[in-house]
């Protein structure tokens, strides 16, 4: 094993114990250590921590151009400063704080992808530099932050961020990038069959999603680039939106698309706000959208039978609530107006406003119903049927 102390400042209370783990030469702390001011330490070999490790200033550096370097123990340990210069990867088996910089000089950092507990967590106003597609971490990353926040992570060789762009000050997210079809997943107990989505949703992609925990409200941005397949989803980015495995109704709903920059190849988007953890899977999904011209009219049917059962007694148009500034009219068979609401929000209950309507205290009769659904925003007007049966 092979510790090389550049600086030397620790404190008095410390005990050190070196073992041999794996026929590898490893740092063990079971005491109390603490890197002080201008303390500088390099590990060459695994460290397991299983005592306090977290009170430290100066630099840490991990550096190995043979072998993988790998985390472990009972504790987290928390460095001010770190280095990763790890050819075979810095393996971590427990969670690495990060209180100031961190700089990727060669090799990704691991955690396991089946337990989202382990993670490389990145406290207070931290940054990082040299990411890349061979510098990045493959498994999940923390943010304990305020303003913006990008993940630096990704799968294997690919670096492919996510963006917080304004983090609510000492909230935390956890988030990580698969690179894999969501109908099949290799450490989620479940499938997302990309099928199964809201009747708003053309498209869902299959080559990649992300994972993202919180329990704060924000809104996020997706990247993409050349491998993920956006030509296969649309012909026009302005059709993308954010879609999220909702973890109540277990299908996919429209997250938004507020900001849409870049080209079939390589653009982000960005959500409206949303609880991270009432989604349990994200990625990049399209519309009923054909953008032609300013307005697209597209024909959705709905069902409803207001007899309070409990059961499609108002009309639901699901990811309403997602989408406001909109306006809803409803018509009858004669064209007449019964029903109209600004910022619609899913309560019609089948009455009617229109004075002429006969024995308006119960409702309008069974029937069908013509209805117009504007969203101004984005200037798109939906159009179709509504099937009304008491």
């Amino acid at each position: 094993m092979e510790v090389i102390y550049k600086t030397y400042y620790l404190s008095l209370f410390t005990f050190l114990v070196f073992t041999t783990l794996n026929a590898q030469d490893a740092f063990h702390n079971i005491g109390n250590i603490q890197i002080h001011d201008g303390g500088e330490i390099g590990f060459h070999s695994d460290m397991v921590n299983d005592g306090t490790f977290d009170q430290n200033l100066g630099l840490v550096g991990f550096y190995n151009n043979n072998s993988p370097i790998n985390v472990s123990g009972l504790n987290k340990p928390i460095f001010n400063n770190v280095e990763v210069d790890v050819t075979n990867n810095l393996i971590l088996n427990t969670s690495l704080g990060v209180k100031n910089d961190l700089s990727f000089i060669a090799g990704n950092v691991i955690t396991p992808r089946n337990n989202v507990q382990v993670s490389l967590e990145f406290i207070n106003n931290n940054v990082y530099s040299g990411e890349g597609d061979y510098e990045l971490v493959d498994g999940y990353v923390s943010t304990i932050n305020s303003g913006e926040f990008i993940f630096p992570i990704g799968d294997a060789d690919a670096l492919r961020p996510m963006i917080i762009p304004n983090q609510v000050s000492n909230s935390t997210y956890k988030g990580a990038y698969f690179k894999e079809n969501p109908n099949s997943p290799s450490t989620f107990s479940q499938n997302f069959d990309t099928s199964n989505k809201q009747q708003l949703l053309e498209k869902i992609n299959d080559v990649e999603f992300w994972d993202l925990n919180g329990s704060t409200e924000t809104d996020i941005v997706l990247t993409w680039d050349a491998n993920s397949n956006i030509g296969a989803l649309t012909t026009d980015i302005e059709n993308l939106r954010v879609v999220g495995w909702d973890k109540i109704t277990n299908k996919w709903v429209d997250l938004g698309g507020e900001k849409i920059n870049g080209t079939l190849d390589e653009g982000s988007i960005t959500s409206k706000m949303f609880v991270p953890n009432t989604i349990e899977i994200l990625t990049i999904g399209t519309d009923v959208r054909e953008l032609l011209g300013i307005i697209t009219t597209s024909n959705h049917n709905f069902g409803m039978s207001p007899n309070e059962d409990g059961f499609n007694d108002t009309l639901i148009i699901e990811g309403i609530e997602l989408r406001g500034n909109n306006t809803l009219k409803v018509y009858n068979r004669f064209g007449a107006l019964v029903y109209s609401k600004q910022d619609y929000d899913n309560t019609w209950n089948g009455d009617s406003q229109n004075n002429l309507t006969i024995n308006k205290n119960v409702g309008l009769p069974d029937g069908t119903y013509f209805y117009s659904l504007e969203f101004h925003d984005e200037h798109i007007i939906w159009q179709g049927y509504i099937y009304l049966v008491r």
